[in-house]
This record gives structure tokens, sequence and C-alpha cells, in this order.
């Protein structure tokens, strides 16, 4: 069984999958790390370079690679199931949890990361609270398709890892 951890930029999916996979015992990977590796390129180079739709069609590709997982927790990008096909390769290859933040909290979160994210190197500080507001908005409809949704961020990874260990009863 496996756990895919699915939500915005900057919600918490890396760290908390990190944290996750100790408590339970699953192994984790973090798709945007195969990413750079296998093609040794930081996503904000490939994007642009190549720009969004040649990333889609690899991060596609790099999900269909995760039904070879067992017991592993999947930390996705944040547009990884913003398509029809990806959200529902998700939800039928595992259990799917949206870490769920509002558009002030990932704005705070995203103004203070030093990793440069490439949907937002065109947005103007004042206008990124708005932009990531359209985002949730547009992404909302496959991001609530998650198998269960929690409130981010999660500090406390105790509940969370019982409830991921009681997936695989």
């Amino acid at each position: 069984m496996n756990i895919y951890l699915i939500g915005y930029m900057a919600s918490g999916k890396s760290k908390l999958g990190k944290g996750l996979s100790i408590l339970t015992g699953f192994s984790f990977v973090d798709l945007d790390k195969i990413f750079e590796e296998r093609y040794r390129i930081g996503i904000f180079d490939f994007f642009d370079k190549y720009g969004d739709p040649a990333f889609r069609q690899i991060e596609h590709k790099l999900l269909l690679e995760t039904a070879a997982l067992e017991n592993t927790i999947i930390a996705t990008g944040g547009g990884t199931p913003c398509s029809k096909e990806n959200i529902q390769f998700i939800k039928s290859h595992g259990i799917s949890i949206y870490i769920r933040m509002n558009a002030a909290d990932l704005t705070a979160r995203l103004r203070s990361v030093k990793r440069k994210r490439p949907l937002l190197k065109d947005i103007p500080m004042e206008n990124l609270e708005q932009f990531i507001r359209n985002q949730l908005e547009e992404r909302g409809p496959y991001y609530l398709q998650a198998d269960h949704i929690i409130a981010g961020p999660v500090n406390d990874l105790e509940p969370l890892a019982e409830l991921i260990k009681g997936f695989i009863r």
C-alpha cells in the first residue's frame, strides 16, 4: 500500500513524508527530488528551459513508476494530482492525503522559502496571495478528491502515523 501526499507547494508534503516514513516504517520518495536526480537539472531551471507542458509530461511518467512501489509514502509535486488521469492513478494505486492550507499561510511560507518556485517567478510579491488563491481554486477539485483531508501545517505526526498504520492492518 502506498500513501500519496498531495497539496499546494510549501504545504509540507516532503517534510511530512520524511517524518511519517520514520514513524511508520514505510519508505519515502519525493517525486520532485527523483526528477532532479534523474534529469540532473533543478525544476526551476527545467521550467525555464523547456516549459510547463514538458515538465508535466515527465512528472506524469514518474508518477506512473510509483505503481511498482510498496509501502511507500510519496510526496507529489503541487501540480502532480491536477489532471484527471493523475488523480485517478493516485486514487487507484494507494491512499491519498491532502494537506490543506489556506492562501495566507501558504503565502507566508513561500515568502520565507529560499527554494525558487517556477510558477512564482513572474509573480510580484504584492500579488502572491491572490495568485495562490486562484491556483487553490483551480486545483481544489483535484485536491478535494483525496481519500483524507488534513489541515496543515502538520506539527504532530503521531496521529497521522497511526492513521497510516491503520490502513495496512
